[in-house]
């Protein structure tokens, strides 16, 4: 770690930006115009050189493209879509499962909603944590405490629980596709204002 930043400082601008000073600096002391405390007049030059260098800009992190990150969404839905065909569920939820599924793949679409998508983070991060936490927490934890309800019956069944759970979700779903609707509406409805004013002008 040590030697790493002291590559780093090395090849930094404000050693480059030192080592020229002090370089004017042995210049200087050749030239007879430092004397005695030549050392002291390169290292000061070096250190002031280092001083009024500007700071190193540090890169940001890299960003994924959005294309790229509902690329990864895609992946993790047809993931999503091998497990919950390996698991048993009640008709009911698996039919409202069977249309949340669709709805998120329609959204994911390259060729249509996907390029709105992009645009609108909220919305990527609300179905990527759909795909890839809610839908299968959900499965697993109607799973699990059906198990537990055979041992120990009563209180509101795991069936009904998983079905409250998918018509969140679905809601959450269909409120991401109505505001992406809106954006595209509102999209269009500025291209017609341009062109009537362009054609008025």
């Amino acid at each position: 770690m040590a030697t790493s930043r002291a590559l780093r400082y090395l090849e930094s601008g404000k050693n480059l930006a030192g080592s020229a000073c002090g370089v004017a600096g042995v210049g200087l002391a050749l030239a007879g115009a430092a004397g005695a405390y030549w050392p002291l007049v390169v290292a000061g030059l070096y250190g002031a050189g280092a001083l009024i260098a500007p700071p190193e800009r540090v890169a940001p992190p890299a960003v994924p493209d959005p294309a790229e990150r509902l690329g990864v969404v895609r992946e993790d839905l047809g993931r999503l879509r091998e497990y919950l065909a390996e698991v048993e569920l009640p008709r009911a939820a698996g039919e409202a499962l069977a249309g949340l599924l669709e709805l998120y793949a329609a959204l994911l679409d390259p060729r249509w909603a996907a390029e709105v998508l992009a645009a609108d983070p909220e919305a990527v991060h609300a179905l990527s944590r759909a795909v890839r936490t809610d839908v299968p927490e959900c499965v697993d934890t109607y799973h699990r405490t059906r198990w537990w309800t055979r041992l120990s019956p009563g209180g509101e069944s795991p069936e009904r629980h998983l079905e409250r759970q998918l018509a969140v979700l679905v809601a959450e779903a269909e409120r991401v596709t109505a505001d992406l609707h809106e954006m595209e509406v509102r999209r269009q409805q500025t291209h017609t204002t341009y062109l009537e004013d362009r054609g008025r002008s």
